[in-house]
């Protein structure tokens, strides 16, 4: 085996022929790579300047958050946008554009437009002035003889009588009564007075009382009604004396029983008109 030399020292080259490499420094290679780094940093800094002064002219983007010269510059530098002073659009430039998306809003209908109300008539002096006229009483009817047609049924001192009806209010309003539904029947007539009493038979004879509340007051003021001639005219049957009718007798009104002949069929015909008061 070959026993290794040790290599003398560097300061006594002489001793074994041994010299040392004078032809290259100390260091020369790590000032080398930090001359290559520095080159390469000067380099990528003037390239991003030359980048940023040739987009300085190019209108910004709209965002101002920082973007990254990784793809596009050397060395990893980082700028930040420069919003440029032309790129906000002055305002109302672009009114005269169509707008590319259509209207959603439904046409107008001219049905829908509210109509103006036309203004009431201001009244006239003489209506201001003028009473109101007096409302009708509620079926209010007067009851006409058909053979005597100038007479009405008209309560006179407790009795009913056909009378001539003159144009004094106080007749007018006795000749006028008030139809409702019969006490006992409800498909038959009972009458009232202006004052609220009821027209009932007693005696088989027609007067004006008031309601006691008892059943016989209830049959003696209910008649039903039967046509009778001419058209229009009725006839009108007691309750509880089937058979017997209403019927006027030297014009006093009386509950008569039924006779086959004009005479009686005459005086027993009324016709119901509107009610004279």
């Amino acid at each position: 085996m070959t026993k290794d030399k040790s290599r003398p020292p560097q300061d006594r080259p002489w001793e074994s022929g041994w010299a040392p490499d004078t032809t290259r420094a100390p260091g020369t290679r790590r000032l080398w790579l930090a001359g290559a780094l520095a080159l390469t940093t000067v380099t990528a800094c003037v390239t991003a300047i030359a980048v940023m002064d040739s987009q300085s002219g190019e209108p910004a983007p709209e965002s101002a958050e920082p973007t990254t010269l990784g793809n596009s510059a050397p060395g990893g530098l980082i700028s930040f946008a420069t919003p440029s002073g032309n790129s906000t659009p002055a305002p109302g430039k672009d009114r005269g554009r169509p707008s590319p998306t259509p209207t959603t809003s439904a046409p107008t209908s001219p049905a829908a437009s509210p109509k103006p109300r036309p203004k009431a008539p201001k009244p006239s002096e003489s209506h201001r002035t003028s009473p109101a006229p007096k409302p009708p009483k509620p079926n209010g009817i007067s009851i006409r003889s058909v053979n005597f047609t100038d007479r009405y049924w008209r309560v006179r001192d407790g009795y009913v009588r056909l009378d001539s009806i003159g144009s004094g209010p106080e007749q007018r309003e006795d000749a006028t009564f008030r139809r409702v539904a019969g006490l006992a029947d409800s498909s038959c007539y009972s009458f009232t007075t202006a004052d609220g009493r009821h027209l009932r038979h007693r005696s088989f004879v027609l007067v004006e009382d008031t309601d006691d509340g008892s059943a016989l007051f209830r049959k003696d003021a209910t008649f039903c009604p039967r046509p009778a001639y001419p058209s229009g005219a009725v006839m009108l049957e007691s309750v509880n004396y089937p058979g017997r009718f209403l019927r006027h007798r030297n014009f006093q009104l009386r509950l008569d029983p039924y006779q086959h002949d004009g005479q009686y069929r005459a005086d027993a015909s009324f016709r119901l008109v509107a009610g004279l008061d």
